[in-house]
């Protein structure tokens, strides 16, 4: 079964895609649960999937048309949060709602495609195909490469954002890249965990380094290196064990967070 393992290429497509979103979602948490924006990705998952479910009725490239559709969304939350005044929970759930409709309604068009689109709806990592990790890495190193160029701005800005704004921080560019990056991760984790788990990869890793980390780098280093074990220990596991690779992996992901969380209260009682 290990041999098996060294020479299985759908395999190692799996682990590589999964490693860089892996990077890409950990340093990306940390930021969303600090600016109270966690559920974004959950709303956005519902997104994603109607672009997913529009790129399988025209037959063309689904997560294409899913970053596409998923992107204009992001920037539609922001401008209903900043122009209706809606608090963001209510506009994410306006988004969130709309989104899964148009996915039902572009479903029931064509009912043909059924297996297809539950590797998106479940997840599938372990079938995704050459261009969707050369897709899968070129957007996770674009994730990666504008929170490491924007990070002192994005840090004084979760912190302090009233001050941020008075010292002349782009504040406004600043949120329009936050959510296009996660829309971006969103629709990269669609293959990977599915529409039902996504938020799992940008919430619980980072919740977990937010229980041990000592300073805001060491933060993004931890939360980065558990969403790296969950996602290619899940892989692994799934691959020998017969198992979901998308429920393997926030399994996963769970255990580390309960670890964590009972290893800060045993230290704390000491």
């Amino acid at each position: 079964m290990v041999s098996s393992i060294l020479t299985s290429g759908f395999f190692w497509r799996a682990v590589l895609a999964g490693s860089f979103l892996a990077v890409a979602c950990g340093l990306l948490g940390v930021f969303l649960i600090l600016r109270q924006d966690s559920m974004i990705s959950h709303g956005l998952s519902h997104v994603a999937f109607a672009g997913i479910a529009l790129g399988l009725v025209l037959n063309f490239l689904p997560l294409i048309v899913s970053l596409i559709i998923c992107g204009i969304g992001s920037i539609f939350i922001l401008k209903l949060k900043q122009q209706a005044r809606l608090p963001g929970d209510a506009a994410l759930a306006i988004l969130s709602s709309a989104g899964m409709a148009l996915a039902i309604f572009l479903v029931s068009l064509r009912m043909n495609f059924g297996v297809e689109l539950m590797g998106y709806l479940f997840g599938d990592i372990l079938a995704i195909s050459p261009v969707e990790v050369w897709l899968s890495i070129a957007l996770a190193l674009m994730v990666t490469v504008l929170i490491l160029i924007n990070y002192h701005q994005l840090l004084y800005m979760t912190f302090d954002r009233e001050t941020a704004l008075v010292a002349g921080v782009r504040v406004s560019s600043l949120d329009k890249i936050l959510v296009i990056l996660t829309a971006i991760t969103v629709v990269l984790g669609l293959r990977i965990v599915g529409l039902l788990l996504v938020s799992a990869l940008t919430v619980i890793p980072a919740a977990s380094a937010l229980l041990l980390a000592r300073s805001f780098r060491q933060t993004l280093v931890l939360s980065s290196i558990f969403s790296l074990v969950s996602i290619v220990a899940g892989i692994i596991l799934a691959y020998l064990l017969d198992l979901p690779a998308s429920a393997s992996i926030v399994f996963l992901s769970i255990a580390i967070f309960l670890t964590t969380l009972g290893g800060k209260k045993v230290a704390a009682g000491h």
